[in-house]
């Protein structure tokens, strides 16, 4: 899947419209402990977090993640949308919970990260 097929699936708006969002979804993954994400990121992963500072952004490029998925309508600061679009990192807001955005990836058969 595509993350431009994942944005209708979890109702999801793009932050960073000006960057393409035709790569591919290869895992899904959710976990707000920086460390622990960045120990275990992967490429293609699509990561839902409900942080948003501009570490997440640094997290998510150096694991040269698919995007960054913020559930429950969640904004993210426009400093760190500023350094996402530098760093071409898609990032989306879903009004859906985390728990609902990883239900809705696996019922696609998006793999959870193993």
């Amino acid at each position: 899947m595509l993350v431009s097929e994942l944005i209708p699936l979890i109702e999801a708006k793009n932050l960073t419209p000006t960057i393409s969002t035709e790569r591919p979804v290869t895992c899904g993954y959710v976990c707000d402990l920086l460390s622990w994400v960045m120990s275990h990121g992967d490429s293609g992963m699509a990561w839902v977090t409900v942080q948003t500072h501009m570490n997440v952004v640094a997290v998510a490029v150096l694991s040269e993640m698919a995007c960054i998925i913020l559930p429950e309508n969640i904004d993210m600061e426009e400093e760190s949308l500023a350094k996402a679009v530098d760093e071409d990192m898609v990032v989306l807001t879903s009004p859906l919970s985390a728990y609902e955005i990883c239900g809705r990836m696996a019922a696609r058969d998006i793999p959870a990260h193993n």
